[in-house]
């Protein structure tokens, strides 16, 4: 049982992303949002899978990714918290 893979044999892209599907990803949430991420490459016109998509949109395109070093604050809570909760979560 459970779902047969979605890239390979199926013909969908593997490995590094484009500009050109970048924007085609970034454009198609940007308008409709990204709904189910099944059925988004399809509707985007992306030879991706829905994972992959999903994975590039959270990962580098979301336009709230903060990347960098963290700030003296945030590693100061960060600190405080694992003094509090540990390695728990």
């Amino acid at each position: 049982m459970g779902r047969p893979p979605s890239s390979g044999e199926n013909g969908l892209k593997k490995g590094p992303w484009t500009t050109e599907e970048d924007e085609k990803l970034m454009s198609y949430i940007q308008k409709h949002g990204h709904g189910s991420w099944r059925a988004l490459p399809q509707l985007a016109d992306l030879n991706r899978c829905g994972k992959s998509c999903r994975l590039r949109w959270t990962n580098y395109l979301k336009p709230d990714i903060k990347r960098g070093k963290f700030s003296q604050e945030e590693e100061q809570t960060i600190l405080q918290l694992h003094t509090i909760l540990g390695n728990k979560y």
